[in-house]
């Protein structure tokens, strides 16, 4: 982390910190607050060598005491260690209760009263989700008379996958495409092909919560790449090239259309750079497609972004990544991967180790409603859905938390927001107690990340958003009581 550049997100802060009622917080302590902040938001990642003190001192024009006093209070707060010939860098302090699993879904009997907005996932679309099953139904005979092993998947579905992706501009074979057991599925079966226990793997910070549990549990090493104003403001591309350059990941995983949590849309010549770079780099690219089909505010005639595979002619980069779950429904467990035919051959021979295949009747469903109509109404119904779920969550969100800071994204399923300096993993604990269930920014960040954040998704519409964004209020309200009494159960509160 060089000086300029740590002055530079420094500068790009919202606002300092306050200081009490009438006081003036000094200049070492609104830096010290500075940098601590960074750190838990994920802009400057945990185990970055920061700049030595007199080049900070330059950098930010202040003196070189100022940024001395700085670094000792953050050494004793725990986000500082230092060695003496080897510099200081970023740190979290030891014990600090950080979550990183994904919230499971609430069974039936626990959810009785509680808004859960823990999972980016809608109900089933009707009457599709019926066709695709009475069609499946209907072409089983054949696929019956086998013993229903299809590791690569169903070549029916193959073929009209490999069609979509040609109809988009990416020509494509069915010996081009393993159809799996979702898209954590999918990325599972790279990471054992490309990651051994050890290996390094860049990803987006923040990035999907499952896929990065996924990954410390195969024990890889995650570096985390900061994206511009914690996603807003896309891929920081100057970043993705140093980090691919110096740290050599053996594979990078990226959420290229409508970003999970923050919604981020990369355009076409930030997709061409980050193929170039990876190219260089000698690091395989894989690409989450999951949330393409879902562009909320695309005007019509409005060309959507190149796929991140159209700027890989050759193949030998990018693999992606695709799924049914969000653009129809997630009950169906339908993924797959694209690739070049050696990488699917070899993934194919690996799965006689891990599930076999993916159930026959899903597949059948799957490739009906894509060959013989009805996928398109049905994603066409989950993007109205998802827009008047948007329309519905945004001012209520504005109306209970006008301190809370959010933009709003033009497609995807989540809003990635900023909880006005209070923690989002005790809003999230506390949410429980007033009846709504929301992930904590942490859990979509490495090292205790992003724990200003909230990931709030378009999954409720009316009453149930304004309702949720009173109780969040609420759990926000009670935090805040908790910060200024100095206690967790603040005076006043039953929840």
């Amino acid at each position: 982390m060089g000086a300029a550049q740590l002055a530079r997100l420094l500068g790009s802060q919202h606002s300092a910190p306050a200081a009490a009622p009438g006081r003036r917080a000094p200049a070492y302590r609104n830096l010290a607050d500075g940098v601590r902040l960074l750190v838990l938001e994920g802009r400057v990642p945990v185990a970055a060598r920061l700049p030595a003190e007199r080049e900070l001192a330059a950098a930010l024009s202040v003196s070189r005491t100022t940024v001395a006093a700085a670094f000792d209070a953050l050494r004793a707060e725990g986000f500082l260690q230092s060695r003496r010939g080897a510099g200081s860098w970023t740190a979290v302090p030891p014990g600090k209760p950080l979550p990183t699993r994904s919230l499971d879904p609430l069974p039936p009997e626990s959810a009785a009263g509680i808004i859960d907005l823990g999972c980016a996932a809608l109900t089933a679309p009707e009457p599709w989700l019926t066709q695709g099953f009475h069609s499946a139904l209907g072409a089983l005979g054949p696929a019956a008379g086998t013993h229903g092993d299809f590791p690569a998947g169903l070549p029916a579905l193959r073929r009209a996958l490999a069609d979509r992706y040609t109809a988009r501009g990416v020509p494509t074979m069915p010996e081009q495409i393993m159809v799996t057991t979702g898209a954590m599925g999918a990325v599972a079966a790279i990471c054992r092909m490309f990651t051994p226990a050890g290996e390094r793997v860049a990803v987006e910070h923040p990035s999907y919560a499952n896929v990065l549990q996924l990954m410390r549990e195969a024990g890889v090493r995650l570096v985390p790449v900061p994206m511009l104003d914690n996603g807003l403001g896309g891929w920081d591309l100057a970043g993705w090239r140093r980090v691919l350059r110096e740290a050599a990941p053996r594979m990078a995983y990226v959420v290229a259309d409508f970003h999970n949590p923050t919604g981020a849309l990369a355009g076409d010549e930030q997709r061409r750079e980050l193929v170039a770079a990876a190219r260089a780099a000698g690091t395989v690219l894989v690409v989450d497609e999951t949330m393409a089909d879902l562009a909320l505010d695309r005007a019509p005639g409005e060309a959507a972004p190149r796929p991140v595979s159209g700027f890989d002619p050759g193949g030998s980069t990018v693999i992606t990544v695709g799924s049914a779950s969000k653009s129809f429904w997630a009950g169906m467990r339908i993924g797959w991967v694209r690739a070049t035919p050696d990488v699917i051959r070899e993934l194919v021979a690996r799965r006689a180790y891990a599930d076999l295949g993916t159930p026959v009747v899903e597949q059948l469903a799957i490739a009906a409603l894509m060959t013989e109509g009805g996928w398109e109404a049905a994603v066409e119904e989950r993007r109205e859905r998802i827009r008047e779920h948007r329309a519905a969550i945004v001012p209520a969100l504005r109306a209970h938390l006008p301190e809370w800071e959010f933009a709003v994204p033009s497609g995807g399923l989540t809003l990635w927001v900023r909880t006005g300096g209070l923690s989002g993993s005790r809003i999230a604990d506390a949410g429980e107690r007033f009846g709504v269930r929301v992930p904590s920014g942490p859990r979509f960040g490495v090292d205790g990340a992003f724990e200003g954040y909230v990931r709030i998704p378009f999954t409720i519409g009316e009453p149930a958003a304004s309702e949720a964004a009173a109780r969040l209020a609420a759990a926000a309200r009670f935090v805040a009581e908790g910060a200024r009494y100095g206690t967790q159960t603040p005076r006043g509160y039953t929840a």
